[in-house]
């Protein structure tokens, strides 16, 4: 379980760094989950590729202009927070930089001392928990204060916000987005509501768990950090229901995986529920809820890359990365997508 054995050479070109005029144009590369055969088409043809009864599981957050950047009152050192959890009311769980600068107490003001925030914590890795002081509400002034936190490998200006959301997205909560579904639009959706197929949604804010780089030789031993997630009681029917009738469930992404999948392995079916997840697939996990995986292609060495590994083989998705780059797949974010599943010979 050596981490290098997760490495993989990616030219940098390849990073897609904007997201395409049309959502849906991106490229989809299917590929079986057992045999690892590959199919490659254009992500609106991906109707071709579902039936009646099958079910799309989505996740519904929504990403919230994270990252603030101020200056720490006494000292006028130069502070950025990314937002990654609210605690309760004022309080959020924030990744800090520079850490070694904050201390339990030290005071940050943003715009000018119309948001501050209170140190109240320091953890481990650049974690705090600080508590925001404000007049009015909150989210109006993060939306005034706060930019998008886009992922450090994209360096193009983001002209369009909304293309960093899905065109669903319903939950304020994620410091990043649930990126496979940055591929459908909502005529998409709705021809595929149309064939008989069941739209079903979850909600994990993402967080330091999805994006956090492996830092340990031996994969067993990375910790991965948790994440808010939430299952309704209306999906919660609408899945044991697919589950008692055998239809295929497929997860929208690597976050809506682990909220089924923790779900599952937690008490066996799916029941209305909320809490926290740090749960870590990787291979030799055995899936309890999914049996296939719309995803984009994930950064070397990464638990995402980890994941799919799992659902498949190592040499199958490496296999499939390598096909990627060679047929010129977009990357990582803004990038393309994969649709892991066992192709029928009607597919």
């Amino acid at each position: 379980m050596n981490i290098e054995e997760y490495n993989y050479f990616l030219p940098e070109d390849k990073i897609a760094q904007t997201p395409l005029s049309s959502r849906s144009n991106s490229k989809l590369l299917l590929m079986d989950k057992e045999t690892g055969k590959l199919e490659e088409t254009i992500f609106k043809n991906i109707t071709s590729y579902l039936k009646k009864g099958d079910c799309l599981v989505l996740n519904d957050t929504k990403v919230i202009p994270a990252r603030l950047i101020g200056e720490k009152a006494d000292t006028k050192a130069i502070i950025e927070l990314l937002l990654l959890r609210n605690i309760t009311n004022n309080t959020w769980e924030c990744l800090s930089r520079p850490f070694k600068r904050l201390h339990v107490g030290s005071i940050v003001s943003f715009g000018g001392g119309i948001l501050k925030a209170k140190v109240t914590e320091k953890k481990k890795e650049g974690l705090v928990e600080v508590e925001f002081i404000y007049e009015g509400i909150f989210m109006e002034i993060l939306e005034h204060l706060g930019t998008m936190p886009l992922p450090p490998y994209i360096h193009e200006h983001l002209q369009d916000n909304s293309r960093y959301q899905t065109v669903y997205a319903k939950h304020e909560g994620s410091a990043a987005a649930p990126t496979a579904g940055l591929h459908f639009t909502t005529e998409l959706l709705e021809e595929i509501k149309k064939m008989g197929i069941e739209i079903i949604y979850v909600t994990l804010h993402v967080g330091l768990g999805t994006f956090r780089p492996v830092e340990v030789t031996d994969i067993r031993e990375h910790h991965m950090h948790s994440e808010y997630y939430i299952l309704s009681e209306e999906s919660a029917e609408k899945l044991n229901k697919a589950k008692r009738e055998k239809r295929n469930i497929y997860a929208v992404g690597t976050t809506s995986t682990r909220v089924l999948e923790t779900i599952m392995q937690k008490h066996g079916e799916f029941i209305p529920t909320h809490g926290t997840t740090d749960i870590f697939i990787y291979p030799g996990y055995v899936f309890k809820a999914i049996d296939g995986l719309i995803t984009n292609f994930h950064l070397p060495k990464s638990t995402l890359l980890m994941l799919v590994s799992a659902l498949s083989s190592k040499k199958n998705i490496l296999n499939a990365y390598q096909y990627a780059i060679d047929h010129d797949f977009r990357f990582f974010s803004f990038g393309d997508a994969m649709f892991i599943k066992i192709l029928s010979k009607n597919d």
